[in-house]
Formats: structure tokens, sequence, C-alpha cells
């Protein structure tokens, strides 16, 4: 168990990246606080060592994506959430950038994922392969055809390579 300096600090810096993801996911406020404190209380009860900032950071990442999958899997989970939810953001943004964060939101999980963290979080390609445990090779071919569908949906000028 970690101490809470360790847990305290660990919200502080990565607070936000995990409500991001979270909210990305279940596209709900509520349920995106839930799982913000069951990917915090795993980090708190895990004895996991981490090699540096950005092992501690990718393991609370796979944390969050893994605890919303199996929470929108969950029996009590089954309903829909409009993409207005999204307006419960509390960062502004723009009408153009709602528009392509609507499209990213609404791609298949696996070209979602990594468009996001590429795009949204600063990811490398190598570095979303380890976090998603997939191979580097794979993220480029899921970045191209996510762009692909992206150019479909925006009308072929949303994104740029």
């Amino acid at each position: 168990m970690r101490s809470e300096g360790e847990v305290n600090h660990a919200v502080d810096k990565y607070a936000d990246t995990v409500q991001r993801i979270c909210f990305c996911y279940l596209k709900n406020q509520a349920d995106t606080e839930d799982v913000f404190q069951n990917v915090f209380l795993k980090y708190m009860l895990s004895d996991q060592r981490f090699d540096n900032e950005e092992h501690e950071k990718a393991w609370l990442l796979r944390v969050a994506i893994n605890t919303c999958k199996d929470q929108l899997k969950s029996f009590f989970h089954r309903r829909m959430v409009p993409l207005d939810a999204i307006a419960e953001l509390e960062t502004e943004v723009s009408e153009e950038q709602g528009e392509v964060l609507e499209a990213v939101l609404s791609l298949p999980g696996k070209y979602k994922d990594v468009i996001y963290l590429h795009y949204y979080e600063g990811y490398s390609a190598a570095e979303i392969g380890k976090i998603l445990n997939k191979k580097e090779n794979t993220i480029y071919s899921l970045l191209s055809r996510g762009r692909g569908l992206l150019r479909e949906k925006l009308g072929g000028d949303g994104i740029d390579e």
C-alpha cells in the first residue's frame, strides 16, 4: 500500500489526464468520477513499483482504460448517453474543436484510443504501443485508418497528418 503523500502526488500530477481518458470513454461526468476514484484506489492499494514517471503514468492510463471498459460492460451501465453530454466538460472548446472531438469520440474504440492518446495527450506511436500492448507498426496503421475515418466524417479537411 502506498503512502498518502505518494497518492496525493499522483492525483495532483495525473488527475486531469485520467479524467479526460475516463470521460472520453464514459461520456458521463458521474461515471467518470466513480471510475476516477477507483483508478486511484487501485493505485493506492497496488504494490507495483515504477521505473520512472512515464511508467507510472502509463500504468495509470492502462488501469483507467480497463476500468472504463469494465464499467461499460457492467450490467448496470447498459444505457446510452448522447454526445451532448460532452458539454459537461469543464474546459471550453471552440465549435470546430467540439466537432473534431465529437468525431474522435464517435470512432470505433481501437481508433479512438490511438487518436486520443496521440493528438490529445501527445504520445508517440511507440509509447502508445506500450500503453495498449500493441506493436508500434499496428499503432501507425490504426492512426492512419483513424485519420481516414475522421477525414470522411469531417469532410476531408478535419485533421492533418
